[in-house]
């Protein structure tokens, strides 16, 4: 007989406590389904629903109400349990930062078994635009980040190398167009800057229709047929068609995907996070 587990409640406080079953995901690095899943076999366990849904989100019902502290006690036991029969000694405090637009589930991955591995660490993690993580390395705002470079330093250390193309939809031919609709990221990067300097270079006339801080609002936008953009190999689907040097695109840089960290950094904590994560991108 299927009995209550710690993951069942962990999903369960994760969306009880952000009031949405997206937000409550990306709370434990899990994708929707596999929340809503999770939920539907509590519900299931316990004959009866945990959540009311609406609109905008969820809210407990008079069984998730009861189950509510239950669920907090329990997973603060074990949680505590864990820390204390897996300590490896290891303590401080490590910060963090982790693009917003690579891949979500491998740096979350690291974060997770990481924090498992080093209980004792606190975990500062910042997930944004990986534009700004140079500057706070620098000024010794974050101790380790990965981002992208397209000419990496001494003070790099490549994780992925990947080639960036101009992409457009294979259903919308755009060429035609004057002047021609581009789509660029709408923050100062070298992907923008790369993207307008070809774009100069090629002697046609452009226009700047749509912008997005991430690699899936431009990819949406191309997609869609709404402008042609600057994208890398990995978002290439059976929807776009690359645009070569017969276009008048080409030579397109290649972008790296590096680790850096704060200068003069290089303490336990640091090194056990920079081992986790060669290791996922090496097994990647």
């Amino acid at each position: 007989m299927d009995q209550l587990n710690s993951e069942l409640l962990r999903t369960f406080l994760a969306v009880a406590e952000t009031g949405s079953m997206t937000e409550g995901a990306a709370r434990i690095f899990r994708s929707q389904s596999a929340a809503s899943l999770q939920i539907r076999k509590l519900e299931e366990l316990l004959g009866q629903p945990v959540f009311d849904r609406h609109g905008r989100g969820v809210a407990l019902t008079a069984t998730g109400e009861r189950l509510l502290p239950i669920a907090h006690d329990v997973t603060r036991t074990l949680s505590s349990a864990m820390r204390e029969l897996t300590s490896d000694g290891l303590r401080g405090k490590l910060r963090l930062g982790i693009p917003d637009d690579q891949n979500q589930q491998m740096l979350s991955q690291i974060i997770s078994e990481f924090a498992q591995s080093h209980p004792q660490v606190e975990l500062e993690v910042s997930c944004a635009l990986s534009a700004g993580f140079p500057g706070a390395l620098a000024s010794g705002d974050l101790d380790i980040a990965v981002y992208e470079v397209e000419q990496p330093g001494s003070e790099h250390e490549i994780l992925r190398e990947e080639q960036t193309f101009w992409m457009m939809s294979r259903h919308h031919d755009l060429l035609q167009r004057d002047p021609l609709p581009v789509a660029l990221f709408d923050r100062e990067c070298w992907w923008r800057d790369a993207a307008l300097a070809a774009l100069h270079g090629s002697g046609r006339r452009f226009r700047i229709v749509y912008s997005s801080q991430s690699v899936t609002g431009v990819s949406a936008a191309i997609e869609a047929g709404v402008a042609i953009g600057l994208l890398g190999q990995s978002s290439l689907t059976g929807n776009l068609t690359c645009l070569g040097q017969e276009h008048g695109f080409a030579g397109m840089p290649t972008s790296k995907l590096v680790l850096g960290t704060r200068g003069g950094g290089d303490d336990a904590p640091m090194r056990a996070m920079k081992s986790a994560i060669r290791q996922a991108f090496s097994t990647a």
